[in-house]
């Protein structure tokens, strides 16, 4: 198992913006030198409610992007939605206010060191972290496409930023009021065929994790996925975000999601026993 981000540090953070994008709320924080050490698919877990609340757990948010070349220092950029009570007080929060932050947390994405064909693809507004790596494998001389796919078109984050960064973008919906009607998955095994993809990076709901890696299961395309269990600590205390991996001798672990990912290879983990406790630790 590992360890909690060397990285990590606790700091008070400016809100610099906080506007509404469709169903999220994108919210930009002043972090200042902490965006150097930020990588595409760390989060940050935030302290909500203020001083009086009862949230006494802080509230994990995964990092969209950061920019330390911006004219206000470094920023780092959350969408939020505004769907628990941390994530509601968060929303509401205006330019000017303090949060008292730790980042940057848990396991980043794996960065090829040549150029490769990505596919990126992302459910909602777990779509989010995957704008920063599209940056960050462009300047690799990586091709990267994307997938986003939502059950309604106002729950797809930023289409249209969407096609700036990446090579295409394809659009699902399950009601078909944006893009294509069905899932992100329906044409999954074609577009990597056709395309070449050396690797998938996902993000999203566990359903669509799980599909997109029995599907890529008997391929060499390797799968990168940021869970997306619940973290109630952040820094590997609470063990309320465990997942049971395969290790290489066949057995079973439970590993932390916060501390072991939120990034794990797709292939490892033993998507069938999400949820459950494996024989060997009852």
């Amino acid at each position: 198992m590992n360890t909690i981000n060397k990285s990590a540090v606790q700091q008070i953070a400016t809100i610099h913006s906080n506007k509404r994008v469709g169903a999220y709320h994108q919210i930009l924080i002043n972090v200042g030198e902490m965006v150097k050490s930020c990588r595409p698919g760390n989060f940050v877990a935030i302290s909500v409610g203020g001083d009086s609340s009862r949230m006494i757990l802080r509230r994990a948010f995964a990092i969209s992007r950061v920019s330390d070349s911006s004219q206000y220092g470094g920023t780092m950029e959350l969408i939020v939605a505004p769907h628990g009570s941390g994530s509601k007080w968060l929303c509401v929060q205006p330019e000017g206010s303090e949060l008292d932050i730790v980042a940057p947390l848990g396991t980043s994405f794996g960065i090829p060191t040549e150029p490769i064909n990505a596919l990126l693809v992302g459910g909602g507004y777990g779509s989010a972290p995957l704008f920063g790596l599209a940056d960050v494998l462009k300047n690799r001389g990586c091709k990267v496409d994307m997938l986003l796919g939502a059950s309604i078109g106002t729950k797809i984050y930023a289409p249209m930023e969407g096609k700036r960064s990446v090579n295409s973008l394809k659009i699902y919906t399950e009601d078909g009021s944006m893009g294509e009607k069905g899932r992100v998955t329906e044409s999954l095994l074609e577009i990597i065929s056709n395309r070449s993809i050396d690797v998938i990076y996902s993000c999203g709901p566990m359903g669509m994790l799980r599909a997109i890696t029995e599907l890529v299961a008997n391929t060499e395309v390797i799968h990168q996925c940021a869970v997306e269990e619940s973290m109630a600590c952040g820094i590997g205390i609470c063990m309320t975000c465990v997942l049971p991996v395969r290790n290489e001798d066949g057995s079973t672990s439970m590993l932390r999601s916060c501390i072991d990912g939120p990034v794990m290879d797709g292939s490892h983990v033993q998507w069938d026993l999400v949820g459950r406790i494996p024989e060997a630790h009852q």
